[in-house]
């Protein structure tokens, strides 16, 4: 069972804890971990994108010039693909690039993201995260106690104001509550920080 040891805002250590090996000691499953970010980044996409295919273009009812004898290629409109002007051949439409990823799959990947973490060191937990007011200067003078990289994702229990806001201007910091949290948003961070409450609610889904 992987041991780590739990901090402090301070950065001082508190007491050694156990992660559960379900979790966070499995065999990395690459292509589970492919399957959701790729699920994750499609769902992501607006699918606005549109153009007009020669059927919808306007213009070119009349014939550019006769069938035969001018010694030009045949047209039949000025408004077909080769035109300057003309129609889109297999025009983009808008389109829903939705899909669902099973749901084995899912709690496979992030398993395997968190294990990682715990395996290359980047998993950091607090014991707790308080902010008296939103100010930017004491979070990060807290990330620069627990020794965190400049890209980190703060997992949280519940939605506090304080602590969002106060990271909301730091420059590759994102805060996000532990039922929020995706496989995407933990691999994009090189530090995972997770508070104590919200690391036994992680524990309790995904085990």
């Amino acid at each position: 069972m992987p041991k780590i040891q739990m901090i402090n805002m301070e950065g001082n250590p508190v007491e050694e804890i156990e992660l559960n090996e379900n979790i966070f000691d499995i065999d990395i499953n690459e292509h589970a971990v492919y399957l959701v970010v790729k699920n994750i980044l499609a769902n992501k996409r607006q699918g606005t994108q549109s153009a007009k295919t020669r059927a919808e273009v306007r213009g070119g009812g009349r014939k550019p010039w006769r069938q035969k004898g001018t010694g030009r290629a045949r047209q039949g409109s000025i408004r077909s693909p080769q035109w300057r002007g003309g129609g889109v051949v297999f025009a983009p439409k808008p389109r829903d690039y939705s899909y669902t990823t099973p749901k084995k799959v899912r709690r496979l990947a992030m398993k395997s993201v968190l294990t990682s973490k715990v395996q290359e060191n980047e998993l950091i937990v607090v014991d707790n995260i308080q902010m008296e007011s939103a100010k930017t200067k004491n979070f990060v003078q807290m990330l620069d106690n627990i020794k965190a990289n400049k890209k980190a994702l703060v997992v949280i229990a519940d939605r506090d104001l304080n602590v969002m806001r106060s990271a909301k201007n730091i420059e590759g910091v994102e805060t996000a509550m532990a039922s929020m949290i995706n496989v995407y948003d933990i691999l994009k961070y090189d530090s995972l920080i997770i508070t104590k409450d919200a690391l036994n609610i992680i524990e309790e889904v995904f085990n």
